[in-house]
């Protein structure tokens, strides 16, 4: 940590080429194992050199080295130095120096994932449970869209309506291309439909769900937290498969009443996405899968009302 850069990281097997050297004040020399942290936070005010180096048999190693201090006969000095080994807990690292709590690493995405972290933090302060904060957490990101996924969706309503107007066109100008195009537009205005309505819900979901991850792998919190029955511990994968099996269920069912996209290609790999979702998720974490299944669930519940309230209003 310097003054202009108040993070500086670097990966183990980068140090024997490029040790990291630098000669400040007010700041500490860290090591990181995932969910722990061994630091060195000197006395402020000093500058001190910190370093990292690799031993002759090949051990790590970060230290810093004081300034030499003078010692006379027959009079005494002191040297002080605080030395932190524990749990990544980013509100204790706060307390302990300036800018340790950025060892709790979110990536690129670290302005979403710590209001994210946040929340869920005090969520987890009333319920008492990590799991049942997640879903909380999971309503609450979801009531923040209720009114842009609305849309989407019934973009998407009018889009499944209008299926077997864009099919007769198709096979009518199958062999123009350019007429095809350019009457499936002429239908998409006529019935008020948005062809990439269908990828709204996703393309919004994805950075919080890119936070959420980063959250649910960073945080030590979440390190065996039970959720309830064979969910042990949030931050490792399901050991019986079960949350990723009913999140690609649930991803299946979205498939098959959401419209079919005009593109084939695009419909292809709709038709595959819930298949593909459902491998990757099995080694998630199962906090993810959670957030994710019920993220879902809730999707199915809102396509569902604003069918319904279409349906109605088309009748009245």
């Amino acid at each position: 940590r310097t003054a202009d850069k108040p993070y500086i990281k670097t990966a183990l097997k980068k140090i024997p080429d490029k040790p990291y050297r630098a000669d400040v004040s007010d700041s500490w020399i860290a090591m990181i194992q995932h969910y722990f942290i061994s630091a060195w936070v000197p006395p402020p005010g000093v500058v001190h050199r910190y370093e990292t180096a690799v031993t002759g048999n090949g051990q790590y190693l970060i230290r810093f080295i004081s300034p030499p201090r003078q010692v006379g006969p027959g009079q005494q000095g002191e040297l002080e130095a605080r030395f932190y080994v524990g749990p990544k807990d980013q509100y204790r690292l706060r307390d302990i120096a300036p800018g340790l709590e950025l060892t709790v690493d979110y990536g690129w995405l670290w302005w979403l994932a710590q209001p994210l972290f946040w929340l869920l933090y005090q969520l987890n302060r009333l319920f008492g449970n990590w799991g049942v904060s997640i879903l909380a957490l999971t309503l609450i990101i979801k009531l923040a869209f209720f009114q842009l996924t609305a849309a989407s969706y019934r973009s998407m309503a009018r889009m499944r309506k209008a299926q077997p107007a864009l099919m007769a066109l198709r096979e009518q100008y199958r062999d123009d291309q350019q007429k095809l195009s350019k009457e499936m537009m002429e239908l998409y205005r006529r019935e008020k439909i948005n062809p990439l309505g269908g990828c709204l819900p996703i393309l919004i979901q994805m950075p919080v769900f890119l936070a959420l991850y980063w959250v649910l792998l960073e945080s030590v919190e979440l390190r065996q937290a039970p959720f309830m029955l064979w969910i042990k511990d949030l931050s490792t994968r399901d050991p019986l498969f079960i949350l990723p099996l009913l999140m690609g269920a649930s991803m299946w069912y979205q498939y098959k009443i959401s419209p079919t996209p005009p593109d084939p290609m695009q419909a292809r790999v709709m038709q595959w996405m819930p298949i593909i979702f459902t491998i990757f998720f099995l080694w998630f974490p199962s906090g993810l899968v959670l957030y994710w299944l019920a993220n879902n669930v809730l999707s199915i519940g809102q396509q569902w009302l604003v069918n319904r309230s279409m349906e109605k209003a088309e009748q009245a």
